[in-house]
């Protein structure tokens, strides 16, 4: 097939006629388009099925249609038509399928009976249940605790969640690394030591009173497209939205709500942000840090002339610590280096915080452009140190907003997925189930790759995702794979994790949200939570898609009950029977967040887990909202003087979710038929030496003595700063090194990875 690319800038809104077509052609790709009026009636609201796309709040009045073009996507790929049987396992090698492209394998529908790899045919055969879960639990048994890894993509249910959980404290470890690893373990680690919270503060009525949007690093038309209706509302208020993206997307530009008539019969869009700076990879901190100084600098002036203070004095007295640290290191900071690595002008960080200081009350919005850094938790606490400045947490219309990617990749936390002992109750698990927990903490996702790759991780049990796909260092990851002895995949699409087989694969096929799951005692609910700390409930409305499938949790308790000794404190068949006794037994290990919690599931908008910081209650060793200092104003690896080092932004095209592929097109940027592309700059492509169009070979600038290079790459000239290039997650994996990671939070540096472009 042809996939020479094909580039033309895409200057329509985002959303209107050209989602709506995308939608509709998915659904006829997919054979799925019976169950596009579902979207309409089900989708996202009460009594009805929660996405499983993004994790973006749920309103309680929700619009006519509750969704956007990737979550309308992700459903009709979760009902398509399409089937994965044994059939095709039995007319395929695994050796052929390494060959297909990712899209081509999720691309053949629905897995519909569980697989066990086997090696003298190199192919996939069937297996019946009984006898996959009796093998695998047999094998767990022969292992050290230590040696098994328990990993969960965001997309699993809070029922689930906290199952699996159990189940690997019960075998006898915390080695519970999840997707969040992967993306906002940053954050997860930055918000706690300055606001207590490991979550963002703003509930999404705070977008009916705030007078300003601050947003970092955050693809809005792509990431999170409903948040757009909100945004909508807050431009048609008349309030500024500050953009700081190296890329000029689409989504931040012009928006067409397609559920607006007047907007669809016109094609008159609604302009999103009305300040756009496109800063330099790795360039947050040091933007940060200049309105910084001009807050300042303009509160010396007003209080020198006895006007209103810049600066929210009485908040800063009252409720933070280590203001005056802070404001020696921002008084200090030299504009010189900061516009060298913002790679703004002056005049463009001023007109930035000249609008941020008239606000009265700010969100500002962030994403993976942050997180994935050397210096993420840096970047993501800069951005609270902006907000403290002019008491801008914890009142209405104001506070941090990031956004989650998986649907319920922050609710899984809440439940005790992961590797960290100090976010998890164990002296309840342990009063509760009668055991005691393992105390160390567990193996994170990078810590989880370091152990296949040195023989010390022998199992790996995945709950939903394509791990393989999504983590760096791929070419040694997949070769290091194989060695290990037993990889279980918990999954309803095949994906390439499947394919790179260790000694002993399983694929154990699953419902997905919008199928009705039938136990014991009738169709059963599960619950997740949003970006926001809404806890949703979510009804299947759609027959399985095989009548051998199995729901997660009857998956992860019959693995539980083939693996451990039996412990009657521990439920595991009515639990699956029932899944309201799941949620009493999490109201008994969490009972602040989720009492009373069979009887909110319909609580319209979801019921929101508590955050102190919401009412200026700081959960910190200071007890107060803390000023932290940056450790450098760039928070990219090391600036080299070799001008032909770039670093590259590893990101998603509009027609995917995460490692899932929906087609070649990426539609708001204007690209098509191809994924193997670079976007440059047209000045550093010029001085590469590189022709206009042409191909263009990638190799990681890093000198440890492993070649991480990529070719075949065609350049497609971009607006992007000098010094920056683009290309696609996960394809660009490979480039990534294992140890290019976020200080303390241990997530990939994704987002500025140094390479060099050379002419192929």
């Amino acid at each position: 097939m042809d996939r020479k690319v094909k580039y033309k800038q895409y200057t329509m809104p985002t959303g209107g006629w050209g989602s709506l077509k995308s939608v509709f052609a998915d659904a006829i790709q997919q054979r799925a388009i019976r169950t596009a009026p579902g979207l309409l009636k089900d989708h996202n609201k009460r009594g009805g099925y929660m996405c499983t796309s993004c994790a973006w709040a749920k309103p309680g009045k929700p619009h006519l249609g509750e969704f956007c073009e990737n979550g309308a996507k992700a459903t009709f790929w979760d009902l398509t038509a399409k089937r994965t049987t044994p059939e095709f396992f039995s007319r395929h090698t695994v050796r052929e399928l390494l060959n297909w492209p990712d899209y081509d394998l999720e691309n053949q529908g629905r897995l519909t009976h569980p697989m066990r790899y086997d090696m003298a045919s190199d192919k996939y055969v069937e297996v019946s249940w009984p006898e996959a879960f009796a093998d695998i639990g047999q094998k767990l048994k022969g292992y050290d605790p230590a040696s098994v890894v328990f990993y969960a993509s965001g997309r699993a249910s809070l029922e689930t969640s906290y199952m699996y959980q159990l189940l690997a404290r019960l075998y006898g470890n915390n080695n519970l690394p999840d997707s969040s690893n992967m993306c906002h373990e940053t954050t997860s680690v930055a918000l706690p030591q300055s606001i207590g919270t490991p979550v963002g503060t703003i509930l999404l009525e705070d977008y009916d009173h705030t007078d300003c949007i601050l947003s970092f690093g955050q693809n809005v038309g792509t990431n999170a497209p409903r948040l757009l209706h909100s945004l909508q509302e807050v431009r048609e208020r008349g309030a500024p939205v500050i953009v700081f993206n190296p890329l000029k997307e689409r989504g931040w530009q012009e928006f067409v709500n397609p559920q607006s008539p007047v907007q669809m019969a016109t094609n008159k869009p609604t302009q999103i942000a009305t300040q756009y700076y496109q800063v330099s990879a790795g360039g947050d901190i040091a933007v940060m840090m200049g309105m910084a100084k001009l807050l300042f600098t303009w509160d010396d002036e007003a209080k020198a002339r006895g006007n209103s203070r810049v600066l929210d004095v009485e908040f800063i007295e009252r409720h933070t610590h280590g203001f005056e640290e802070f404001e020696e290191r921002v008084r200090a900071a030299d504009w010189t280096e900061i516009l060298q690595v913002s790679g703004l002008s002056y005049a463009s960080i001023e007109a930035a915080a000249k609008t941020y200081a008239k606000a009265n009350a700010v969100i500002a919005i962030y994403g993976m452009g942050l997180t994935q850094h050397r210096y993420g938790v840096s970047n993501v606490q800069m951005l609270i140190n902006l907000l403290l400045m002019r008491g801008n947490i914890g009142k209405p219309g104001a506070g941090i907003c990031p956004v989650r990617g998986h649907s319920n990749v922050q609710g899984q936390r809440t439940v005790g997925i992961s590797e960290k002992t100090k976010l998890v109750p164990l002296d309840h698990l342990a009063e509760q189930y009668g055991f005691e927990p393992p105390r160390e903490d567990g193996l994170n996702t990078v810590e989880a790759c370091e152990g296949i790759v040195n023989g010390s991780v022998k199992a790996f049990i995945s709950l939903g995702g394509n791990f393989v796909r999504a983590i760096p260092e791929r070419e040694l990851m997949e070769r290091t794979w194989r060695e290990m002895d037993l990889s279980v995949q918990i999954a309803t699409k095949l994906n390439r994790s499947h394919l790179v087989v260790a000694k002993t694969t399983y694929i154990l096929p699953t419902l997905v949200r919008s199928e009705i799951d039938e136990q014991l005692s009738g169709p059963q609910i599960v619950t997740m939570e949003d970006s926001t700390t809404c806890v949703h409930a979510s009804r299947g409305k759609y027959k399985p898609a095989h009548e051998a499938l199995l729901s997660e949790p009857r998956i992860v308790a019959e693995i539980a009950k083939s693996t451990l000794t039996p412990n009657p404190k521990v439920p595991w068949e009515e639990w699956v029977n029932n899944y309201a006794l799941v949620r009493d037994a999490i109201e008994a290990t969490y009972p602040e967040p989720f009492k009373d919690f069979n009887a909110r599931l319909d609580t319209p908008g979801g019921f929101p887990r508590p955050v102190a910081a919401r009412h200026r209650e700081w959960e910190t060793e200071t007890g107060k909202a803390n000023f932290r200092l940056p450790k450098s104003l760039c928070s990219s690896f090391a600036a080299s003087h070799d001008h032909d080092i770039l670093r590259l932004i590893t990101l998603r095209s509009n027609d995917q979710f995460n490692t899932t592929v929906y087609g070649y097109d990426d539609r708001l940027r204007g690209i098509h038929k191809s994924r193997m592309i670079v976007m440059m700059n047209t000045d550093d492509r010029i001085r590469l030496g590189i022709e206009k169009d042409g191909l263009a070979r990638m190799t990681t600038a890093v000198d440890d003595g492993i070649l991480r290079t990529m070719t075949d790459f065609q350049v497609i000239d971009y607006d992007i700063p000098s010094g920056s290039c683009a290309a696609y997650y996960p394809e660009c994996n490979a480039l990534i090194p294992l140890w290019q990671y976020a200080e303390e939070s241990k997530t990939p540096a994704a987002k500025s990875v140094p390479v060099r472009v050379e002419r192929a």
